[in-house]
């Protein structure tokens, strides 16, 4: 027995020797994908135009590990119009070089998966695209134009939001280059069926010069499917959504969702718009859109709002706005924080508690199970649910929301007075 440990023992120090260095061979893919949006031929060696993904389990599993290489570099680079994609892997040493039976992952397949076949490997085919992008311009059905001042070109930029559709010469292919922006970027994102002519496509994009001729980048973009509702209305729900990190805190987000929403306003068959499950940072983009929409409605007056919640506001924000209920309440609560001053007990104490009493149905909901629990639980099971619902720390939860909620209004009326 003891001889047999002792045999043992060098085999066990030997095998954490060769799984450190194995582990050398694992690269973290959130920093191994450098992407790019070139406009010009030295973007391709400029550092400061790289950008990386923010997730890449959807591809590479939920640890965003890649093994087998020392060094990877997953090279994505896009032209900044069309999305004409140069793909190419570089690594200083992969580990089946070096030990044998064991195998490196296999990094291209995975990529080639979903980015659509036609990519260039080799810099110069891709540079020699990039001298056709001037040909490139946006698709579909010009819908709002607006610019934003930029502090390092010290100029005012322009950019255009565009409404396109499959029936587009080119859309569909450069639709699944720009989709597979949202595996690196939405948490969890999955592509669309674009054969399903119920969707809408809203594009933006920026107008920039190049040796005295105009070209268009692309910005980012969203999805929205239009829903139908008996008898004869839709119910446009936006699906996928997103501003390319190079753009993004610029307000281009903004300009988006509030040109989409007049689109729909504009038309007499849609009820409301909605969202398939928002992250928070689109309900706080969707909150401060909805608000200066709203402000300047009659029912929305500093008088009306301090009368509480109203049918009229609801009606008014789904006829003229396309908002619904739900929404609309949110709105009333930005606007009346606005109009309320907290340094007022009473005007406080009231615009607490009216939230308060939103805050609290989910509780009363509960409640009601509970009671309804009590007439079928026998006396000990009882026990367990009834823990579940102290209301000492329903009230600290209740106030927690609150705070949070209150903080969040904040920042979105801040932002309003910025606009």
């Amino acid at each position: 027995q003891i001889g047999h440990l002792l045999t043992r023992k060098p085999f066990f120090s030997g095998l954490t020797a060769m799984e450190k260095k194995l582990a050398e061979y694992k690269c973290n893919t959130n920093e191994a994908i450098q992407l790019k949006l070139v406009r010009f031929p030295e973007d391709l060696e400029d550092e400061n135009t790289t950008f990386n993904p923010e997730y890449s389990h959807q591809v590479f599993g939920d640890d965003e590990v890649a093994f087998g290489y020392k060094g990877l570099k997953i090279l994505l680079y896009y032209i900044a119009g069309n999305l004409s994609t140069l793909f190419r892997i570089e690594y200083t040493s992969k580990v089946n070089e070096k030990f044998d039976c064991v195998e490196a992952d296999d990094v291209e397949s995975k990529i080639r998966e979903i980015i659509p076949p036609g990519f260039c490997t080799n810099t110069d085919d891709f540079v020699s695209l990039l001298e056709k992008e001037v040909n490139f311009k946006p698709f579909g059905m010009l819908l709002h134009t607006y610019s934003i001042h930029n502090e390092e070109a010290g100029e005012d930029i322009t950019y255009q939001i565009y409404k396109a559709d499959m029936t587009c010469p080119g859309f569909r292919e450069y639709h699944e280059r720009l989709q597979t922006f949202l595996m690196w970027f939405i948490e969890t994102a999955s592509f669309i069926d674009v054969d399903d002519e119920r969707w809408n496509y809203f594009l933006v994009f920026e107008k920039y010069n190049k040796d005295g001729a105009t070209l268009f980048a692309t910005v980012g973009y969203m999805t929205v499917y239009n829903y139908y509702v008996y008898p004869d209305k839709t119910r446009p729900r936006v699906s996928q959504m997103l501003i390319l990190p190079p753009f993004q805190g610029e307000g281009h987000g903004a300009q988006l969702l509030e040109t989409v929403h007049r689109y729909y306003m504009s038309s007499p068959t849609v009820l409301d718009i909605t969202a398939e499950d928002p992250s928070e940072n689109y309900v706080k983009l969707r909150d401060f859109v909805l608000v200066k929409l709203c402000q300047d409605l009659l029912c929305f007056s500093p008088v009306k709002l301090m009368q509480g919640f109203s049918q009229e506001m609801v009606t008014e924000a789904q006829q003229k706005l396309k908002i619904n209920k739900q929404h609309t309440r949110r709105v009333y609560e930005i606007l009346r924080l606005r109009a309320t001053n907290m340094g007022d007990a009473e005007q406080s104490r009231s615009y607490r508690l009216d939230v308060k009493r939103r805050l609290i149905g989910p509780y009363k909901k509960k409640q009601r199970e509970l009671a309804k629990m009590r007439r079928c639980l026998r006396p000990e099971e009882m026990t367990n649910q009834l823990n579940q619902i102290d209301l000492n720390l329903q009230r600290e939860q209740l106030e927690e929301s609150f705070q949070q909620l209150v903080s969040d209004y904040r920042r979105v009326l801040e932002r309003l007075a910025q606009a």
